[in-house]
């Protein structure tokens, strides 16, 4: 499927609505900590704005996104355009649940969810996990390990508590079950593919903690 045709069927008369996409991610100070070891703290910090600006570029092409919000305590290397939710701090799960729940009153249908460190999440992507979504009404994109969960789609009329974590994909799948949901299980490569670990930076080209490399590799993210 060409992307302009899976954009073309993301509004199907089946499943008309508004897409809002939630993004969520952590201060930049306190993000991929696992990373440490391999890479200096303004190395990691510029990676983590990197991958930020892979996803909302990758969002903001996908023709069928209506709506972007970031969910962070801070703007750092969130576009001026670009709405901010503030993460009061108690977590990012309990985030995202407070802002899904306030999508309705914001003329927001339908909700996509997906974490800030997808560096080759692209928006044709974007477009068929979406109309995975609407044809099911429950999407869910599992990391390479199919342990965690990438991304989600679901209505905002639908109570959800979000699982983020370890064990998350499993989680998910059984509170969607609970709901009477009925998952459909996208697997995309660049979705699947996230960066929490030293080994992840190997597909990055940063498998070596050398910053004249790093800086490189992240400047062509």
């Amino acid at each position: 499927m060409n992307p302009s045709a899976a954009a073309d069927t993301c509004r199907t008369a089946e499943a008309p609505g508004t897409l809002c996409a939630l993004v969520a991610i952590k201060s930049r100070a306190h993000c991929k900590s696992r990373l440490a070891e391999a890479l200096a703290e303004p190395m990691r910090r510029a990676l983590v704005r990197s991958m930020l600006a892979n996803v909302l570029g990758a969002l903001q092409a996908a023709r069928c996104v209506d709506a972007i919000l970031v969910i962070s305590p801070e703007r750092d290397g969130i576009p001026a355009g670009t709405a901010v939710l503030t993460d009061s701090g108690e977590s990012l799960n309990a985030a995202l649940t407070q802002a899904h729940a306030q999508l309705p009153a914001l003329g927001h249908s339908e909700a996509l969810i997906l974490p800030a460190d997808l560096p080759y999440l692209t928006a044709r992507e974007i477009e068929t996990f979406a109309q995975a979504g609407r044809h099911s009404g429950f999407a869910i994109a599992p990391d390479r390990a199919h342990a965690g969960t990438n991304a989600l789609f679901l209505r905002t009329h639908t109570p959800f508590t979000f699982r983020f974590g370890p064990d998350s994909l499993r989680l998910h799948l059984r509170q969607a079950a609970e709901r009477g949901l009925a998952p459909r299980i996208i697997d995309l490569p660049g979705m699947a593919f996230d960066v929490d670990e030293p080994a992840d930076l190997e597909a990055l080209g940063l498998g070596h903690p050398r910053e004249e490399a790093a800086w490189q590799t992240t400047a062509r993210l």
